[in-house]
């Protein structure tokens, strides 16, 4: 495990965050789908780094 894997999963669990507060705000479903991508696709780049 390296820096960019790790900063890479840091910044998808933050973006995991973020998808979990903007659903308790209500804020726009466009807006919780993007985010959730961009989440899901820096964690699966940061693990598949590590590999």
């Amino acid at each position: 495990m390296n820096g960019l894997s790790t900063a890479l999963i840091i910044l998808g669990l933050f973006l995991l965050g973020g998808v979990i507060s903007f659903a308790k705000q209500k804020m726009p479903k466009n807006l919780i789908a993007v985010l959730s991508i961009g989440a899901a696709m820096s964690i699966v780049a940061g693990v598949m780094y590590w590999k």
